[in-house]
């Protein structure tokens, strides 16, 4: 049976946020931001080991049970016969639907007086993945996704000064954060997939599968015109300096980017909605930042009617054939008219029929409602950024330009067709307000994930062999090549599994699908680049959820993270944040 997480985080001295301290990304205010303890289950009030209690505080560790996936090898070298059972793979419904948690809440520290949390911020928080047999669920369905939010956001605690909300981090925005070297697209198709199989490094008893979506790229000078609304929440929540100032500035940059071909359009909502810019041209720099610089920060917030007039406008200044849509930025605390998240879905989901998509950029600090942002962007075919710092704003609106605002491919989906004579048990890592099931992966109405230019889309399979050995001539984890001449002819038997995607072309209603196979073949001792930086990306997001499935450290992550595979600034960035992470989760 597999046990629960008993580990408890220490609770270490609150001190509230400094009013406006944003320099750059990665930057520690070693005076700004609580750290917050763990929270156990949603709105449930957590409280840490105090002075004089007997809770282990070890520094840097992770106390954590091992999934029940035993394989003890017999006398002979091979694998002990054991019953699998559902209960000793964790099986889980994954149900998608999280209530929000409200962080407003009081933490008590060993009965020492209450430190109230200097924050409202509102996250969903799905069950983790958890194994499933392949024998009862050989099938595993999942939308792509290009969002990036939850890494910007826990970057944006632990260079507080904060540990991260545990709620808080989704591990697929972890792992798509950064870029990776994939298979381009060929010919007309919008996307290109890439498999790879290696060893699990958080779980001998397991082998680690990529599957890796590569979306195409276009050239700024070619890219097809766009008309833009931008819709900025300017309610009185958006004062401080890291929320309207910083959006402002980020704003500024996207704005030189665009030519005489486009338009940018600003509306912005408080207690009322407004068209304070229609239709401006790129080349009118001066008109729109002197647009952005008139805006002030006051009263409610009425994203609904917003959100209205952002639609209306755009459909207005509809461009045929160009790449026609919103961009909101706010907190996302919406608090006049329709608000839920499940409101909101509603409300776009109409929207985005007419061929206005809608992303989002999250602000700020304290009454981020991410949940609400989050189910706004995937439903109005878009993608959901967190912008803390202006640096990030560069990567998100200059950087990748064309990935943020320019759509390839729309509802792209995957599916896992895993072959129960290989494996016994599989668990996507992440994903988890991704899942669908196997019928909607063929029903074109579904909607999924959409990929901008250039993107790319990352999941991570942990799968257990059937008797802990790939391939049918119990070859086990070699690379198969000093195989017997009839067992290298026998391909079908050594097949693992086969990878499929659906996606349909920006202004098209009809799926297309790749689809392609995995065999034990395919499997290499040595992780692949791509493979061992996106585990380790995994890992660190398993870390700070407090995962059940991983019980390495932030030491022993950091040790995987070798110099070739810091090949940019964010990926040595990355490394940087495990360090940070180091500080803030030791108890003094």
């Amino acid at each position: 049976m597999k046990q629960k997480n008993t580990r408890m985080i220490a609770f270490a001295a609150a001190v509230m946020m400094a009013a406006g301290a944003l320099v750059s990304c990665g930057s520690k205010d070693v005076n700004s931001g609580p750290v917050t303890s763990d929270q156990k289950s949603h709105n449930e009030v957590s409280s840490a080991a105090g002075p004089d209690s007997t809770a282990d505080t070890t520094a840097n560790s992770t106390v954590q049970s091992e999934p029940n996936i035993s394989t003890t090898a017999g006398p002979d070298g091979a694998k002990a016969e054991e019953e699998y059972t559902a209960e000793a793979y964790d099986i889980q419904t994954n149900d998608a639907a999280g209530s929000p948690i409200n962080r407003s809440m009081t933490a008590n520290k060993g009965g020492a007086m209450a430190l109230q949390e200097a924050d409202a911020e509102e996250y969903s928080q799905p069950e983790e993945n958890g194994f499933k047999l392949v024998s009862a669920e050989p099938v595993s369905t999942f939308s792509t996704d290009v969002d990036t939010a939850s890494y910007a956001n826990a970057r944006r605690m632990l260079t507080k000064g904060q540990r991260v909300y545990p709620e808080s981090v989704r591990a697929e925005e972890f792992i798509n954060y950064f870029s990776y070297d994939y298979k381009q697209p060929e010919g007309d198709c919008p996307i290109a997939l890439t498999t790879e199989l290696s060893d699990c490094p958080w779980n001998e008893n397991s082998k680690l599968l990529l599957v890796g979506v590569q979306a195409k790229d276009i050239k700024q000078e070619t890219r097809p015109a766009m008309n833009l609304v931008l819709l900025v929440d300017v309610s009185g929540s958006m004062s401080s300096k890291d929320k309207l100032p910083l959006m402002v500035s980020s704003f500024k940059m996207l704005a030189k980017n665009l030519d005489a071909n486009d338009r940018i359009s600003i509306v912005t909502y408080s207690g009322e909605e407004k068209t304070v810019l229609d239709s401006a041209t790129g080349a009118e720099y001066d008109k729109i930042a002197a647009a952005l610089d008139s805006l002030e920060a006051s009263g409610c917030t009425a994203g609904e009617a917003g959100i209205n007039m952002a639609y209306a406008l755009a459909e207005k200044n509809f461009i045929k054939g160009g790449n026609n849509r919103i961009v909101m930025a706010t907190d996302g605390d919406l608090n006049v008219g329709v608000s839920s998240a499940e409101e909101l879905t509603a409300l776009v989901e109409k929207k985005r029929e007419g061929g206005v998509f809608l992303s989002v950029l999250g602000f700020g600090t304290g009454n981020l409602k991410d949940s609400r942002l989050e189910a706004l962007a995937d439903n109005g075919n878009g993608n959901y950024s967190y912008i803390d710092c202006e640096r990030e704003a560069k990567k998100v609106l200059v950087s990748e330009l064309n990935g943020t605002l320019y759509t390839v491919a729309k509802d792209v989906k995957a599916q896992i067709e895993f072959d129960p004579s290989a494996v016994e048990a599989y668990r996507l890592v992440g994903y988890e307000n991704r899942a669908l099931t196997a019928e909607d992966f063929t029903d074109d109405k579904k909607d999924a994930g959409d990929m901008g230019a250039g993107h790319s889309s990352t999941a991570l399979y942990e799968i257990v062999p059937v008797n802990g050995v790939l391939g049918s001539q119990g070859a086990g984890f070699l690379e198969l090549q000093g195989r017997d001449e009839g067992a290298a002819e026998n391909t079908q038997a050594d097949k693992l599994l086969t990878v499929k995607l659906r996606y349909k072309q920006p202004d098209g209603d009809t799926s297309e699908e790749i689809t392609a196979p995995v065999a034990a073949a395919d499997y290499v001792q040595k992780a692949p680049a791509n493979l061992a930086f996106a585990s380790c990306a995994a890992e660190f997001a398993m870390f700070l959820r407090q995962s059940e499935y991983s019980s390495l450290t932030l030491d022993m992550i950091k040790f995987q993270l070798t110099d070739n595979l810091l090949t940019d600034e964010y990926r040595r960035e990355f490394k940087d944040m495990i360090s940070m992470a180091e500080q803030n989760y030791t108890y003094n």
